[in-house]
């Protein structure tokens, strides 16, 4: 026995298993489920932590099909997130619980000279490694905090991770199977499928332009391991400084397209994802807009880490706030904080920066000279001009929040 078939035994194996965990995990929502502490309370009522195969305790969103959001909490621990902590979002109910790598094909085809049908081992050694830290946001992180409020999973702020993602440029990839002169677009397809026939795939598409640029990536290894199973293991699609809703899990098929791709299964683009097509991509709160375009790039984005609504910090002794700030990759220019409601602001110390894609942690020493009652907030803004607002804007699906966030706290 060769030592690749033997790893491929091993893998199988090991997945095989995984299903078995994975269909336990309804019992252990039951079981795990407690308050997450948050202070955190959506129409739908409280959420509570539950733990799926391969997770710590997440906050509960839905269960079928898995959608679970990072504890607030989380994102002091590190300026990279952990595996077990990120983030799980799935859009269609029939999602794989078991990939078998004997029989795992990344298939390439449509407007190219070459189509390919790669095995993981293949595509590893069909061009050069790359590594990359970078971004995964949800389009409706914060979507709970949209008042009036709209339809949609009621999420917190932790429908986010940063992770140092290790593949394969989608460019080389997509240029060893030799990409026609003609081409327009690329569709993404992977392993989840929709229940019932009137419901459509999901499938994503990036122009070829972007396709072809430098920054998306195939990644079969998150933080230094294979993909968590939930999070789209085998083979997942980075696209850096864009929302998660491209970050196309369990990675199958990318067709390249001679037209623009429309059809019913086209419905994830054209429809769903969709912003407001206008300069604030916003509409007044409670109506809809005239013309929509596909939501895309991250907006600049900072939260304080350190402290939690509610929290008591000591008067007369220096504080020191922490927290993460990150944009689409333009690069941060300033991270600003105030702790008296926004009247004064301070320049914070930023970290040494992972890459332009990844979160950036800041810091400021701080020391309240009185008691009381106190709200901190934070702002950011970057290379491009771009600084958070005060308001939040509104859109009918609660996507892209990105205002400055606000917490309260008492001196004492």
């Amino acid at each position: 026995m060769t030592d690749n078939e033997h790893k491929l035994i091993l893998a199988r194996r090991r997945f095989i298993r995984n299903a078995g965990t994975l269909a336990l995990a309804a019992p252990l929502i039951s079981r795990a489920a407690q308050d997450t502490g948050e202070g955190v309370t959506f129409a739908g009522g409280e959420r509570p932590l539950v733990q799926f195969p391969g997770k710590r305790k997440l906050i509960l969103v839905h269960s079928r099909p898995p959608h679970l959001e990072t504890p607030f909490n989380t994102f002091n621990e590190s300026v990279i997130t952990a595996n077990d902590a990120f983030y799980v979002r799935y859009h269609l109910a029939n999602f794989p619980t078991t990939i078998d790598l004997a029989e795992y094909r990344l298939n390439i085809t449509g407007a190219v000279k070459k189509p390919l049908s790669l095995s993981l081992d293949e595509l590893k050694s069909i061009v050069e490694q790359v590594e990359l830290v970078a971004v995964n946001q949800c389009s409706g992180n914060s979507r709970g905090y949209s008042s009036p409020r709209v339809f949609g999973a009621q999420l917190s702020n932790g429908a986010m991770g940063n992770a140092r993602w290790t593949g394969v440029s989608l460019k080389a990839v997509l240029e060893k199977a030799g990409v026609l002169s003609d081409a327009k677009q690329v569709v993404f397809n992977g392993l989840d499928k929709p229940v019932l026939p009137t419901t459509p795939d999901f499938h994503k598409t990036l122009d070829i332009e972007h396709a072809l640029s430098p920054e998306p990536m195939l990644a079969w290894a998150m933080n230094g391991e294979d993909l968590p199973f939930l999070n789209g293991y085998p083979l997942k699609l980075i696209v850096p400084g864009y929302f998660g809703t491209y970050w196309v899990k369990h990675l199958s098929d990318i067709v390249v397209l001679d037209h623009a791709y429309e059809g019913h299964d086209a419905f994830f683009m054209s429809k769903a994802y969709h912003l407001p097509d206008n300069d604030c991509m916003c509409v007044a709160p409670g109506t809809a807009a005239d013309k929509t375009r596909p939501i895309s790039s991250l907006p600049v984005r900072s939260f304080i880490t350190s402290v939690m609504a509610g929290d008591q910090l000591p008067v007369n002794r220096s504080v020191e706030l922490k927290g993460i700030a990150f944009d689409s990759g333009e690069g941060l220019k300033s991270v600003d904080v105030s702790v008296d409601g926004g009247q004064t602001w301070k320049a914070t110390t930023l970290s040494e920066s992972l890459g332009r894609f990844s979160f950036r942690e800041w810091k400021l020493d701080t020391t309240f000279r009185q008691k009381g009652n106190a709200v901190l907030m934070v702002r950011a803004g970057n290379n491009k001009g771009e600084v958070q607002p005060v308001k939040a804007d509104w859109n009918p699906g609660g996507y892209r929040r990105h205002a400055i966030e606000t917490t309260p706290v008492t001196i004492v």
